[in-house]
């Protein structure tokens, strides 16, 4: 009886850690990404004040609504195009833990009677 508590013991023990490590790794994971995100955010709309700039002031004696206008309908496709990307990549994220779903599965699975 002292053998399988202690088993029983073991396993959850190793269990907890492997959730441990993979929170540790979701973690670290999705920091670098909101880190990197933000930089290239910034980065991208400064680049585009400025190409906005640059557009309006070469056709200000000429063409400036119409040139307004295909820039904000180019930012809103992208804009549109950038949110449905990021939804299909949320949609299709593997699921949080699942090497540590697994090991229960195979768990019960071992621990069933025949």
């Amino acid at each position: 009886m002292r053998r399988i508590a202690s088993s029983l013991l073991e396993i959850a023990r190793s269990r907890i850690e492997l959730i441990g490590i993979e929170l540790t790794e979701e973690k670290e994971r999705l920091l670098g990404v909101a880190f990197l995100g933000l930089a290239a955010m910034l980065l991208g709309m400064l680049a585009l004040v400025v190409l906005t700039g640059l557009i309006i002031v070469l056709f200000w004696d000429t063409w400036r609504w119409q040139a307004m206008t295909v820039i904000v309908v180019v930012y809103v496709l992208l804009a549109a195009w950038c949110a449905a990307r990021a939804r299909t990549i949320l949609r299709e994220a593997p699921m949080p833990f699942e090497a540590t779903l697994a090991e229960f599965e195979k768990d019960r699975d071992a621990l069933r009677p025949d």
